[in-house]
């Protein structure tokens, strides 16, 4: 609302004002120290201490698996999506825009009426396909056109930079084929691992049902997909054991790889998949593919056609009717804990995300990140690569041969922050108004082409795998990057101008330019050199040390037991937790350098490293259900959000000085325990 005054009025208002203003105004309320839990000491348990309160009065929804700071920025973010979608269906823009594709995808999900009368019909053409399978190569053949809809089967592929020669994309396969997230559901015997298999068999007869099986039929066919897959789990590999790049990166010959594999025509197959004159791959797993051989043969081919369709079913279930989607959702409770399913919009714009979510990220970014924001943080990225820098130059037990290769290393690391500075085109993508289902596989059609398009083109280092929006980051090897979303730098509620610079270097340097830049070095970063390449660069002697440090990390967490008798693997969470641990150590090391540190002052009653602290502590401010916590212990290699935040900061000296941390507390560890890397 505006309003125009006069001079004299404007006088009067001041002098009204000032005769009223008899004491001085409140000051704003400080939002960390309102998310304090006062009632327990950071000596205690510094999570509950930095988050309680906030987590006391704040219940999951009932449509959530867990509830945190990402979800409430997420939240944000999904508002201003779905304006961007409602403008996007006013325009009704001219057709091959941007708008308009965005504006048939999104009225195609939310077109519930339609979706409801066209139940599996959507799905006829692929179905077709099943149905006229007759021989092994058929298998093979529907196969291909599945994978190029993004419906799973059999085995993974994909196109990727080469490991020991990042300037080189190439075809890669990785074990796959299985329904449920990893191979230890179908073999654990604890009582939610129990809970989650026998929620998928029934998943699986209600699935059979639903194709037209009678009930004797239907659980005939489930029970035999459930036995193949169970195959199939058993020559998959282990989490912990997919993390060593060299044991999964297995070059060969497209004729070693038919030896293994021979009753796959891999020609024929790359034929079908538009590849032609390809002489080699990367294999991850290739026990796998000489056990996918073995089952291909074995079992009947009426079995594996019952498994394309199941996992057709399984692949498209998110965008089909409501009994279809509430079969699937019943199953995946079992997995998240969650009661009720998210509101359909959102869903929708989940599907959008991932179809044309960077179309997406040109309009969110005008709005969300300005240019003075992406300033701020690449400005901070430099301050922290100099901080890890100076924290290399100190190490006792690194030699000076390797220090200097890893300074390389770290001087060549490439920031990405906030959003592209090119984009994808999306012109070719077939958006329109047609079956939401069949919009879904049109844009996953789409990424097949583009990501298999690259095959034998120059690496492109300048592409994200992110959209701007995503409240997320990473670090890439092969391209010796460390990728930063505006999205994953937003606080819910605040312009980052609001923002201290204590707060800030906990929250952003700390757990996400810290922690990325860490990643370089962690137990798979380390063993890519400044390149990209999978590479020995270290001293043997260097690497031993590292192992024996690293061992600490691991122990520290599988003393961790975050749900019922459940422990963390520390093992297959090593890489996050070293992570975690350098973007505190570095963090605390470049705010100290900065004008906010040299003044202490205090804000809230906080001082500023302890507001340091709580903001590294306010990224991890999430409380999930036990169901997901379960899941996350077994098929994540990130361990939960309070482990996260308890198990570094014992390991820090400047967390034991900033809140008085004493032997005796529970957040006290013994120098000789505490875990020393970077």
């Amino acid at each position: 609302m505006h309003f125009k005054y006069t001079a004299l009025a404007l006088i009067v208002a001041s002098i009204i004002f000032s005769c009223n203003q008899t004491t001085p105004p409140k000051p704003a309320r400080d939002f960390l120290a309102d998310n304090l839990d006062t009632a327990t000491s950071p000596g205690q348990d510094f999570f509950q201490y930095a988050n309680g309160g906030w987590i006391n009065k704040t219940p999951i929804p009932p449509d959530e698996s867990g509830w945190g700071v990402g979800n409430l920025v997420n939240e944000d973010i999904y508002a201003r999506l779905r304006k961007i979608n409602a403008k996007a269906v006013e325009e009704n823009a001219a057709h091959g825009t941007v708008s308009q594709k965005v504006s048939d995808f999104w009225q195609s999900g939310m077109d519930t009426a339609a979706i409801e009368k066209q139940g599996l019909s959507a799905l006829k053409e692929n179905l077709d396909l099943v149905s006229n399978i007759h021989s092994m190569q058929d298998i093979l053949r529907v196969t291909a056109a599945f994978h190029k809809k993004g419906i799973g089967g059999l085995f993974g592929e994909y196109v990727a930079q080469d490991d020991k020669n990042s300037n080189i994309m190439t075809y890669q396969l990785s074990q796959g084929g299985i329904g449920m997230p990893n191979r230890d559901y179908y073999f654990k015997t604890d009582e939610k691992s129990v809970a989650v298999r026998n929620a998928y068999q029934h998943y699986l007869f209600q699935s059979f049902r639903q194709l037209g099986n009678d009930s004797v039929a239907a659980s005939k066919d489930a029970r035999a997909i459930f036995q193949l897959e169970t195959f199939l789990a058993k020559a998959s590999r282990k989490l912990a054991d997919l993390r060593d790049p060299y044991k999964n990166y297995n070059k060969m010959s497209i004729a070693a790889l038919q030896k293994i594999s021979p009753n796959i025509n891999w020609t024929s197959y790359l034929q079908e998949e538009g590849i032609h004159g390809l002489d080699s791959t990367i294999v991850g797993q290739p026990e796998f593919y000489s056990a996918l051989n073995t089952e291909l043969k074995a079992a009947p081919v009426d079995v594996w056609k019952n498994y394309l369709r199941f996992h057709l079913l399984l692949s498209s279930a998110p965008y089909l009717d409501s009994t279809t989607y509430n079969n699937y959702f019943a199953y995946r409770k079992s997995l998240s804990g969650v009661f009720q399913p998210r509101p359909r919009w959102k869903r929708v714009l989940d599907a959008e995300e991932n179809a044309v979510g960077e179309a997406l990220g040109q309009l969110f970014v005008k709005e969300y990140f300005n240019e003075k924001a992406k300033q701020r943080y690449s400005d901070m990225v430099e301050a922290m690569r100099e901080a890890y820098k100076e924290r290399i130059r100190k190490l006792s037990w690194m030699s000076d041969s390797t220090k200097a290769k890893a300074i390389d290393k770290l001087t060549k690391m490439t920031k990405k922050v906030g959003y592209p500075d090119k984009w994808k085109d999306f012109s070719a993508m077939q958006i329109e108004k047609a079956p939401y289902v069949i919009n879904v596989e049109h844009a996953n059609e789409w990424w097949h082409q583009y990501n298999f398009s690259k095959l034998g083109k120059p690496v492109d280092r300048t592409e994200w795998d992110m959209t701007p929006q995503t409240y997320n980051a990473y670090y890439n090897p092969s391209n010796n990057e460390i990728v930063l979303p505006a999205g994953q730098f937003a606080v819910p509620g605040k312009k980052d101008e609001e923002l201290d610079d204590a707060f800030v270097y906990g929250y952003a340097a700390a757990s996400t330019i810290g922690h990325e830049m860490t990643h370089g070095f962690d137990d798979q970063g380390r063993q890519y050199d400044a390149q990209g390449n999978l590479k020995g660069w270290w001293l043997p002697s260097d690497s031993v040390q590292f192992t024996a440090r690293a061992k600490k990390i691991i122990q520290q967490f599988n003393e961790f037991s975050p749900v019922d008798t459940m422990h963390i693997n520390g093992d297959a969470t090593q890489g996050e937790n070293i992570a975690d641990l350098g973007g505190v150590l570095i963090g605390a090391d470049a705010f100290k350098k900065t004008e906010a540190y040299k003044k202490g002052e205090k804000i809230g009653g906080l001082t500023p490293m302890q507001r340091f602290f709580l903001g590294y502590a306010y990224g991890w401010m999430y409380q999930e259900r036990k169901e997901v916590l379960a899941a996350q212990l077994m098929t994540d290699v990130h361990a939960p959000a309070k482990e996260r935040t308890n198990a570094p900061v014992v390991n820090v000296p400047d967390f034991y000085d900033a809140f008085g941390i004493k032997p005796g507390d529970k957040m006290y560890r013994p120098d000789s325990l505490r875990v020393n890397i970077w």
